[in-house]
């Protein structure tokens, strides 16, 4: 994102490569900015939908055409033109199930408009706690911006600086979690720069792995995990990942891992991410006899029978996630991650940080 912002000025080409993120927010803020161009992205990037969010833009003043596949990247931006400052904000609606990446890159646009927006979401609403991230932050950088029930409003007006330290990312410490789920127990340690007051829906980790035996310790900028024995489960755990969907992989492997099963719902973008993540799980923890199975519409059983760790290779289908949820594996027995480079995409020092905690690994690729 930030070599992409620092070159549009001097390019008619970005490429955002893997980067769902940096191709949505960037697709917004360049139409608005008003650049000329062609932005791009990898062969999986060029599978993952971006409609949604070129027809909103579209109805707002863009001019974007597709340059292979309708509805996908990579996408020709030839202009934007608003309409006058002094109509009613832009009225735009889209679904609320689809990525929330959308709705976030809508909003934060908003301002620009010359009458501001007016976005309403319809039908179900997922991953919400980012939507409502997006405005927190926006308020807090000088937007006008709020919510009334699904429709949500954005006045013209300019950003200002302000000073802000970025929290560390829950998502990231899901991972840290899982180690300490699947290590003995007295095992703890400690995460710095995570809030007890976080927006982020991935802090929802905290009441999943205290099923797992995990405890959680506030402390001031920082969090403690301590493992203690999980207590014994005859029922399947059933956690709803709709607002959450990144922990999804975390879960699912510890599930299995620990012998545990868990139902989960809330699955539904998984099949537009880096992978189909649903059946990369099933692929991939299959080797260890562990399973992903569908056992109602929409609900899907995370368990195993008989699941080793003993020097399988876990495929990664270019997708960071899937590299970071097998990893601690390697607390049950060795394992060898495939494409371990994925992790640069949300998480370049991964393996390093492995390697201070402990932990032995030797690069392949």
């Amino acid at each position: 994102m930030r070599r992409l912002l620092a070159a549009a000025p001097g390019t008619s080409v970005l490429d955002a490569e893997d980067a769902g993120t940096v191709m949505r927010f960037l697709t917004a803020y360049l139409t608005v900015t008003d650049w000329r161009g062609q932005l791009t992205g990898t062969p999986r990037m060029q599978e993952r939908p971006i409609a949604v969010l070129v027809e909103a833009l579209r109805q707002a003043g863009a001019r974007i055409s597709y340059l292979n596949n309708d509805g996908y990247p990579p996408l020709e931006l030839a202009g934007f033109t608003a309409a006058p400052a002094t109509v009613e904000p832009t009225a735009l609606a889209v679904r609320g199930d689809i990525s929330s990446q959308y709705i976030s890159a809508l909003l934060m646009v908003g301002p620009r408009l010359p009458g501001g927006l007016r976005l309403q979401l319809t039908g179900h609403v997922g991953s919400r706690p980012y939507i409502n991230m997006t405005v927190a932050l926006m308020q807090l950088f000088g937007a006008a911006c709020t919510t009334q029930g699904n429709t949500l409003l954005v006045q013209p007006g300019a950003y200002q600086p302000t000073d802000y330290t970025v929290e560390s990312d829950w998502s990231a410490a899901s991972y840290w979690y899982s180690l300490v789920a699947l290590a003995p127990a007295g095992s703890e340690i400690t995460l710095p720069g995570l809030r007890q007051t976080s927006l982020q829906g991935d802090q929802a980790i905290v009441a999943m792995m205290a099923h797992f035996g995990v405890e959680t310790t506030f402390l001031p900028d920082a969090v403690h995990l301590r493992q203690h024995a999980a207590a014994s489960q005859s029922q399947p755990l059933a956690f709803d990942f709709t607002d959450c969907p990144d922990l999804a992989q975390t879960v699912a492997v510890v599930a299995a891992a620990r012998g545990i099963p868990v139902d989960m719902t809330g699955l539904e973008s998984l099949r537009i991410k880096e992978t189909d993540r649903i059946a990369a799980l099933q692929m991939e923890l299959a080797k260890f006899g562990g399973g992903l199975q569908e056992v109602a519409e929409g609900r899907f059983r995370a368990e195993s029978n008989g699941f080793a760790v003993n020097g399988q290779s876990v495929a990664t289908y270019h997708d960071h996630r899937m590299a970071m949820a097998f990893a601690p594996l390697a607390m049950c027995g060795p394992l060898s991650i495939e494409s371990s480079t994925v992790v640069k995409k949300s998480y370049p020092q991964f393996w390093k940080e492995l390697a201070r905690s402990g932990f032995t690994a030797t690069a392949a690729d």
